[in-house]
Formats: C-alpha cells, structure tokens, sequence
C-alpha cells in the first residue's frame, strides 16, 4: 500500500497533556490514537506491530508445549467471590439487565483454575500449559505509562499445572528461555542489574 493512501497520517500537533514518551511518538508516528487516558485505539501500523509480536510469543509458547485458549473478558462475581478478590479496586464491575454482576477481567486466574479442575481428569493429563492473549481491564487510578500501564491492553497469559514442584522448575526454565528468545527477537536485550 501506498504511504499516501495510508488511514493514518503523522501528526505534530501533539498537545502537551500527552506526558508518556511512547505514547506520544506512537501518535505522532500514527501508530496509535488516544481516546482516554490509558485507551488507545490501534491504526493500521500499530495493529501490524501488534500482530506481529502476538505472533512471536504465540510460536514461542506452542514450541515449549502451550496450547492457546481464549477466555471470556466478562466474568461472574461468583468465581471472584471464591477467591476473595471480588473486591479488588482494580476490577471494573457491572451488573447486567437481569441483576447479575460481572467484571472486567483483570487476570484470568478465577477463570482457568476451575476449567482445568473440569478438564484434568487423571495424573495422565498432567503436565498441562495453556496460554491465552487478550485484552485486559485495569481500573488504574491513573493510567500512565503510555501502552506500558494503561486501562484496556494485550496481555499474554501462560498458566501451567504440574504433578511436582521438580517439574514445575523444570518447565519455569523452559518458559524463561521462551522470553528470552522472544526479547532478542524484538531487539531487547537481556541485562542484569546489580
């Protein structure tokens, strides 16, 4: 495609109310758009990066034997209940016309650990790693950061079950070497701090 037929243009007309670094080169760049603080709508460029890396990490986690799911985003207040976190002041919450309450999830742990509870069904099916990317809800105070602390973003959710804590290891530092692959792959490289 032609850059002239592009959806989106650059822009310098950037106010000053935009204070995060990345966010502000990504709509100058035409990338992104800000519709509220921490909610970005993503233009034609931004959603081919964002294809892309999602990409990366979905051949990096099916190559250490993840398996992706996609789970709801609106959830029962009864599996946050369990939990305790039901009242978390970061979970947005609803009620739907029938008075059921629902939140926006957040995280996902409330809603995976009773799924697999319903699908392990002998020791045999153990060890078991599932992943999902999706969008998450932060009600966050003050969304700030740019894409890196907003309210609505992608995140990438790997949860696995294991039969020992031995194994549970074993496959922590398959999931690492998984990141760090996927970092070198999208220029980050690996530092240590002291």
């Amino acid at each position: 495609m032609l850059q002239s037929k592009l959806f989106t243009k650059t822009r310098a007309d950037l106010t000053a109310k935009i204070s995060s670094k990345n966010a502000r080169f990504l709509i100058r760049a035409g990338f992104i758009d800000q519709l509220a603080a921490g909610v970005y709508t993503f233009l034609p460029l931004g959603l081919r990066v964002l294809n892309k890396i999602e990409d990366l990490i979905r051949k990096e986690m099916n190559a250490i034997g993840g398996q992706e799911i996609f789970m709801p985003a609106l959830q029962p207040k009864k599996n946050w209940q369990i939990t305790g976190r039901w009242l978390e002041d970061v979970m947005l919450k609803t009620k739907s016309l029938t008075n059921q309450e629902y939140g926006l999830g957040w995280t996902h742990e409330e809603i995976i650990t009773p799924l697999v509870g319903r699908q392990i069904l002998s020791y045999k099916d153990l060890p078991l790693a599932v992943y999902q990317v999706q969008t998450k809800f932060r009600d966050e105070k003050r969304a700030k950061s740019g894409l890196l602390r907003g309210r609505e973003f992608r995140m990438k959710d790997l949860y696995s079950f294991h039969l020992s804590e031995t194994n549970l290891d074993e496959y922590y530092e398959q999931v690492k070497t998984a990141y760090f692959k996927i970092f070198k792959q999208v220029g980050l490289e690996k530092r240590t701090y002291l």
